[in-house]
């Protein structure tokens, strides 16, 4: 049975309403895989800054492991080789992130092509990554920080 002219317009419309749909459909799925590449990237950025931080401050600590012995022998607590520690790893991460802070201004008309849903300029992006990158490289700081104040000063001033 032949279709009228406008049970055909109708039904033209309609698969045209469907396939923009579909369309749509796949759009969204493709942005929602993006962003869960670009989340799984955003971590594996946060792991590598926390392992190069932990990295450096554990190998200060096992060079300076006779001096930690010598000033707990001499009455330094383990609070304060712990805060030594950390004080001394969380500087170098100030400096780092006060330069990352300037140098992501510096780029900010290059990386605005690259940025979606937030401007090149938001503070708040800024603040939350510093943030993040900061806390991250405390806790990788805490770590061999932690050790350097369990350092048995007997032990520590046999090796040497």
């Amino acid at each position: 049975m032949p279709l009228s002219e406008q049970e055909q317009r109708l039904l033209d419309e309609m698969e045209r309403h469907l396939m923009q749909n579909d369309a749509d459909v796949v759009s969204a799925h493709a942005g929602d895989r993006a962003l869960s590449y670009r989340n799984l990237i955003y971590g594996a950025v946060l792991l590598l800054a926390g392992v190069g931080v932990y990295g450096v401050i554990s190998y200060v600590v096992t060079q300076r492991t006779h001096e930690i012995g010598i000033r707990m022998a001499l009455g330094a607590q383990s609070a304060d080789v712990l805060r030594l520690f950390i004080k001394q790893g969380m500087a170098m991460v100030t400096l780092g992130v006060a330069l990352g802070l300037v140098g992501a201004f510096a780029l900010t008309r290059v990386m605005k092509s690259l940025l979606f849903d937030v401007s090149a300029n938001d503070p708040l992006t800024f603040a939350c990554v510093a943030l993040l990158l900061s806390l991250a490289a405390l806790a990788a700081c805490y770590l061999p920080a932690r050790r350097a104040a369990r350092i048995d000063p007997l032990a520590s001033l046999r090796r040497e």
